[in-house]
């Protein structure tokens, strides 16, 4: 693990931007991070614990994933997923935003589920599970912001806080006493582990072998771009890894900043793989 961990740093540290990430291996249960209890902007990597928090509304049985769900127009002034663009009114189900809030990003989906919910409620639910690095404070991001206020002001967590997420999902998807801890049930977490290997814009998986499980949820901001999942190999959760990369330029010399920051997200993941797939 440890001539991993310097792997890693070391394709970090050639990097002109700052990455914290956290890895968990999922056979041996050894962690390694850097910088992962930093508190950072989420940006769409929040919508796992909206996802699980849904989940557990409708454990309790004060939602349903067949509730209908209609999309006004003031959820889509925003610049993510795809109902911005559609005609406002139409109705789908809670599931059918859910998934699109997943695999998407949609705003429009994730600014209505949030209200839904609450931010308060949001918040007591990320604590009562330990995220405790975690806060949620808009329903959509304001795009207003100076990179630097997204942390103090918008949503946040850390890279260690999503990996905790991610694993309690998946213990809690085989475990009923550990999806209490999330307020759901085992299966309610394999759906939502499902939802997420829908992913359409993942970045940890784009240099792993052909037809990799991955379940993920990519997050982008000003200069922000994360990934954060679970990885698969032959039926059974390998490791988690998240990653976020902060201070990206919009451009470099020779590439895009959010190019440049995917490809660096794809080669830490790909390095995990080659040191801990069999």
């Amino acid at each position: 693990m440890q001539d991993l961990v310097t792997q890693l740093n070391e394709l970090c540290d050639k990097q002109p931007f700052t990455t914290r990430w956290y890895l968990k291996n999922l056979k041996s249960g050894e962690e390694a991070e850097r910088g992962g209890d930093v508190v950072v902007y989420s940006a769409s990597t929040r919508k796992i614990s909206i996802l699980m928090a849904v989940m557990a509304e409708v454990h309790a049985g004060r939602m349903s994933l067949s509730d209908p769900f209609t999309i006004e127009a003031k959820y889509q002034d925003n610049n993510s997923g795809c109902f911005q663009h559609l005609t406002p009114g139409f109705q789908i189900t809670l599931f059918d935003a859910a998934t699109m809030m997943i695999i998407v990003s949609d705003n429009a989906s994730t600014g209505k589920i949030v209200d839904m919910l609450g931010t308060d409620r949001l918040n007591e639910y990320c604590k009562s599970i330990g995220m405790i690095r975690t806060t949620h404070r808009q329903n959509i991001p304001d795009p207003n912001l100076t990179p630097e206020d997204y942390p103090r002001v918008s949503n946040a967590t850390s890279a260690r806080d999503v990996g905790y997420l991610l694993d309690l999902m998946v213990k809690g998807s085989r475990d009923q006493v550990l999806a209490d801890r999330l307020g759901a049930s085992p299966e309610l977490c394999r759906r939502a582990l499902e939802i997420m290997s829908w992913q359409k814009l993942g970045r940890l998986i784009q240099k792993l072998p052909h037809e990799t499980r991955v379940d993920s949820k990519t997050g982008t901001g000003p200069s922000h771009l994360r990934d954060a999942g679970v990885i698969w190999q032959d039926g059974n959760p390998l490791y988690i890894l998240t990653v976020y990369c902060d201070g990206v330029a919009v451009d470099y010399p020779h590439a895009s900043g959010r190019y440049v920051a995917t490809q660096h997200t794809a080669n830490l993941a790909r390095t995990c793989w080659d040191a801990l797939a069999s």
